[in-house]
């Protein structure tokens, strides 16, 4: 057993010391996660992979000291915390974007770099959110798929990773694969012909 594995069970069994020697093992890691994840963001993205990480972390393991009885992480092993690291990331993006989409926070309005004197180039209409409701419209429809494109797209996986996340063979997950980019591909499609 790593020793990772080893400090979520400690956590789990809810010793609070457990969670300060998590961090620095996995930090490299989730940063890559975030970087990875970042990566699919729209330039002008306000929040780094250092805050990202720092955001994830703090939603997953939290303070321990606070949490109430019955309300400490579980995870069934190092790939389950990335998974849930993944998807805490995930979720972070999401409420962000939905945040500035509020009026309070700029609504409509469009960033402008202020160095670039060309016209404004049309932003693409595939953004995070319109992802978010394809990919949850997939999950409703095929939960499997859905999962291995969060572990793909979201989590930065490759193709034999996510398979063994999933216990599937490397030839269903690369079919599954081909099926949801293309589901999502005409979902996203659909949805650029109503704007």
């Amino acid at each position: 057993m790593s020793e990772v594995t080893n400090i979520l069970s400690a956590i789990e069994q809810g010793d609070s010391s457990a969670a300060a020697q998590l961090l620095p093992l996995v930090y490299n890691e989730l940063r890559h996660l975030a970087a990875s994840q970042l990566a699919h963001e729209r330039p002008g993205q306000t929040l780094d992979a250092t805050g990202l990480v720092h955001e994830a972390y703090l939603r997953l393991v939290g303070n321990p000291q606070r949490q109430a009885v019955g309300d400490e992480p579980h995870w069934c092993g190092r790939r389950h915390f990335f998974a849930a690291a993944a998807e805490a990331m995930r979720r972070i993006l999401i409420d962000n974007a939905r945040r500035k989409r509020r009026p309070k926070h700029g609504g409509g309005r469009q960033r402008v770099d202020l160095e670039a004197a060309s016209p404004l180039a049309a932003t693409p209409a595939k953004d995070l959110l319109a992802i978010d409701e394809a990919l949850a419209r997939l999950e409703k429809e095929d939960p499997l798929k859905a999962e291995l494109v969060k572990l793909r797209f979201f989590a930065g996986l490759t193709m034999p990773e996510a398979a063994q996340a999933l216990s599937i063979s490397l030839a269903t997950a690369e079919r599954y694969w081909a099926y949801a980019r293309t589901w999502l591909y005409a979902e996203l499609q659909d949805g650029d012909d109503s704007v």
